[in-house]
């Protein structure tokens, strides 16, 4: 709107304007200067916002919006909007003096003079909180039918109150649970829950769920009418309203017995299948057995008549060989069969556990995969003691690859050596293979190294593992413990009594200590070949397949003697790993091989100069010169 300069006619129309607009009470009336700064109030205004003229003059306008809004430049977006667009019109929460809230129908007009200059803003606001509440109930009505769906009959769909009242009975929950309308509207929604869980707090417990999380979803035991019970499947949601306050709660519940009863059934029907295939698994091995021993005895009798029946001596050393054979074969279906009963022969050595398990660490890192860390912990000076190494190296290697598969794709496997003292059993060697995988139950623990038994898919585990693990170390006179939590993984101790007197990891059995060398080698048939030709020298003997792992065994070994590395290697190559360690150990005696010699002298003649060097393929005698 523009201004005129006023005459005698229109200064007294303005005055009679000026009264009238400061009388009118419904609406609040006042003007803004172009900053928003307030320049006049009415009585309107004084009613709707508690602020009297002579508070609020001068003051800026802003006052009246939330913090939000504040903190948003509503304020001075609704100038601008007036100001370019010539008109401001909006509705939202407006903050009265003593701070409670209004919600508003604003206009807002500039006010121009007659050169179009900005002189201010003419701003209207109105107070139309009633009417949206009773816009907030029309629609929370309309939700409600909406939601209760009174044609169905396969759920039970009905409304609670903030406190959990029934307020409304759908036919499905009729169907359902056997209630009319008329028993259970008023009533708490807790009278359909069992005596075990209304003494638990479980329907508050799923309100407040449903509140806080915005949803509650669970399945368990409800009661009808008649008392029979049923499995449900619940579902809660909280209902607010348009300022987001809880008028209550839209419950849905499923008769779910059937498809309960049916899984239930299925999986009796697994275990009972699973079971019959352990025993036809067992009935299959013993028939097998069975079928062998026959062959050979076969054997066995028909060369004693024919040693009786004939002295032709070539035919009888023929015989004797056949026969022999025999033995031997029957020897080793006996061996496999006594493993199995964990009553395996046991052929008992002096040991050192930090020894057998360096001497493994090639073996048990291929059993994992790239993407899982297996790590190593293990304490120095540790006494002797009595175990069958095969037996041992066999539980171990049982024990990363249960751990493997508990962690999945990654995580981390933690093979540990520590001394202990238990109560009344002296001092024990502890061999600790901990992981940080899903972890067991109580009930699964106590099962675990029962033959069979296993947690994992049918067809995916035998149950065997852990057994003959338990079996090993129990004829070791050793114990075996599981320390395990769902979700906090399992660590599995393997405790070994030691020998007294024995002496600690850095004496040797008989005569002095013998040498250490770290062979490396990608190749898995060449690493293993090389470290018998150094186990024929008389060296004790660890092994790695690539730098990395080399260098984390050179950490944790510092009587290290020797480090036999090939060259062209994926990663870290032998030459850059020989470097390092000579920077960690100047000490070290470092031989590289390889069987790209040409290459290799061309290109790195220098750096491979450095260290002792034998050509692919050598010779147990070329490895002896070097060593000498």
């Amino acid at each position: 709107m523009s201004v005129n300069s006023p005459g005698p006619a229109s200064a007294v129309e303005a005055e009679r304007l000026r009264l009238f607009i400061s009388s009118v009470t419904d609406y609040a009336i006042y003007t803004l200067s172009p900053e928003g700064i307030v320049t006049s109030w009415n009585a309107g205004a004084e009613r709707f916002k508690g602020y009297r003229e002579e508070e609020i003059l001068g003051q800026h306008f802003s006052r009246f919006y939330t913090e939000e809004d504040r903190a948003a430049h509503r304020p001075a977006r609704a100038l601008a909007v007036a100001r370019d667009v010539g008109r401001f019109e909006d509705e939202g929460w407006r903050v009265r003096k003593d701070g409670t809230r209004f919600w508003a129908s604003v206009v807002l007009d500039p006010i121009r003079d007659q050169d179009g200059v900005l002189l201010g803003y003419a701003k209207i606001t109105r107070d139309i909180t009633a009417r949206r509440k009773e816009q907030e109930a029309l629609h929370a009505s309309e939700e409600r039918f909406r939601l209760l769906v009174q044609g169905v009959t396969d759920y039970a769909i009905y409304m609670l109150s903030p406190e959990g009242l029934v307020t409304n009975w759908n036919e499905g929950a009729r169907r359902i649970k056997g209630y009319d309308s008329d028993d259970v509207v008023g009533t708490h929604f807790e009278r359909f829950y069992t005596e075990d869980d209304r003494a638990a707090g479980l329907p508050m417990y799923a309100l407040a769920t449903a509140r806080r999380e915005g949803r509650f979803e669970r399945e368990g035991w409800r009661v009808r009418k008649d008392g029979s019970r049923f499995w449900a499947h619940v579902v809660i949601d909280p209902i607010t309203d348009s300022m987001g306050e809880l008028i209550g709660y839209a419950k849905i519940t499923r008769d779910v017995t059937e498809r309960r009863t049916a899984e239930e059934a299925l999986a009796r029907t697994k275990e009972a299948l699973f079971q019959s295939q352990k025993l036809e698994s067992i009935g299959q091995l013993t028939g097998g057995i069975a079928h062998d021993f026959n062959n050979l005895l076969n054997v066995i009798s028909n060369g004693l008549d024919i040693l009786r029946s004939t002295g032709d001596r070539a035919l009888q050393l023929k015989t004797i060989d056949s026969m022999a054979r025999a033995a031997s074969r029957g020897a080793t279906l006996t061996q496999q069969l006594l493993t199995f009963a964990r009553r395996q022969p046991f052929t008992p050595e002096r040991v050192r556990v930090n020894r057998i398990i360096d001497s493994f660490e090639a073996v048990l890192r291929r059993a994992v995969k790239s993407t899982m860390r297996l790590e190593f912990d293990l304490a120095p000076g540790l006494p002797e003691i009595m175990a069958d190494v095969p037996q041992l190296e066999s539980a171990i290697l049982n024990l990363v690859v249960n751990a493997r598969d508990a962690i999945g794709d990654s995580g981390a496997i933690v093979i540990s050596s520590s001394l202990v003292t238990l109560p009344d059993a002296g001092e024990h060697v502890c061999l600790s293979v901990r992981d940080n995988g899903c972890g067991m139950t109580p009930d699964v623990a106590s099962r675990a190294v029962e033959p069979f038994f296993t947690t994992k898919e049918v067809g995916k585990g035998t149950g065997l593992g852990l057994s003959q693990v338990y079996g090993a170390v129990q004829q070791a006179k050793g114990e075996l413990r599981i320390v395990s939590q769902p979700g906090q993984g399992t660590d599995i101790m393997l405790l070994f009594p030691t020998l007294s007197g024995a002496g600690s990891a850095d004496n040797e059995a008989h005569g002095g200590p013998a040498e250490k060398v770290l062979v490396v080698d990608d190749q898995a048939d060449v690493l293993d070949i090389t470290a018998q030709l150094f186990t024929s020298l008389g060296y004790a003997v660890l092994s790695a397949n690539n730098g990395s792992e080399a260098l984390d065994i050179l950490h944790r070994t510092p009587d290290l003697s020797i480090l036999f590395s090939d060259v062209m290697m994926p990663g870290m190559t032998g030459l850059e790993l020989a470097k390092s360690a000579r920077a960690l150990r100047p000490d070290l005696k470092i031989i590289l091989s390889s069987g790209y010699l040409a290459s290799i002298l061309s290109e790195q003649k220098d750096e491979i100069g450095q260290f002792d060097f034998v050509a692919k393929p050598f010779r147990l005698s070329d490895i002896i010169k070097k060593l000498r």
